[in-house]
């Protein structure tokens, strides 16, 4: 008698696996004003980057002489959440701002262009958790596309601890259970070098080796999209 194969029992609310992240999609060059965009999309976080520059920094006190610098700007539309939110900066778009600029800084060279700075602009249109991860692997993207140079692309995701268990790319729902951990992290995927690792609970040491391999797993598949996205761009460049 042959025993029928048992069906896997799904392992998260949703359905996914402990190590499955949501469906993806990436597109480049959205923006046609900007000197480069990019748009990356995880389940039904939806997050759009603009470039601007190099151009010329002003005013000149701010300049530095040896290199361009990086700013970043991090901001949700009121309508990306369920919840009301106020239009313009928060504390949290804020941190969030500079979290995204020390994320993509070691990955760029900016030496070629001083007393320039490069503008990213990131707006979340939707969001469903895990949108400083998707704004960072945007905006990687939209510097590409405007031909800075990078060391690497940054790849982002979230990973955490739910109810003793490690998980890739939380979604709304799980993150918002008591309890759990959330470990937002990013990587230049070439070399495995960490970019931003954040901890927001309680995890053990073993744990959170764990989550940073689960992560690093995570962003390779993301580094593949971003990659496809911006050959796409580049077909599209030599067939205009």
């Amino acid at each position: 008698m042959v025993q029928a194969k048992k069906t896997e029992k799904a392992e998260r609310s949703d359905g996914r696996k402990l190590n499955e992240m949501r469906k993806m999609e990436a597109k480049v060059g959205i923006i046609k004003r900007a000197d480069g965009s990019a748009m990356f999309k995880i389940g039904t976080t939806v997050a759009l980057a603009a470039v601007y520059g190099p151009r010329e920094l002003f005013p000149g006190f701010m300049q530095n002489p040896e290199k361009g610098i990086l700013r970043c700007n991090y901001d949700m539309l009121s309508f990306s959440v369920t919840e009301r939110k106020r239009p313009g900066p928060s504390r949290r778009s804020v941190e969030i701002s500079l979290v995204t600029k020390n994320a993509l800084g070691s990955a760029i060279n900016l030496d070629q262009f001083p007393n320039t700075v490069v503008d990213v602009f990131i707006m979340i249109v939707q969001a469903d958790a895990g949108t400083r991860c998707a704004g960072i692997t945007a905006a990687s993207m939209a510097l590409a596309d405007a031909g800075i140079p990078m060391r690497d692309l940054v790849s982002a995701v979230s990973v955490g601890r739910i109810n003793g268990k490690i998980v890739i790319d939380l979604d709304k729902e799980e993150e918002d259970y008591d309890g759990t951990t959330d470990i937002p992290c990013a990587f230049m995927s070439r070399n495995n070098e960490i970019t931003l690792l954040q901890l927001d609970g309680d995890i053990s040491a073993e744990e959170l080796k764990q989550a940073v391999e689960l992560g690093k797993e995570g962003c390779k598949q993301i580094s593949e999209i971003q990659k496809k996205a911006l050959k796409e761009r580049y077909k599209e460049i030599k067939n205009e």
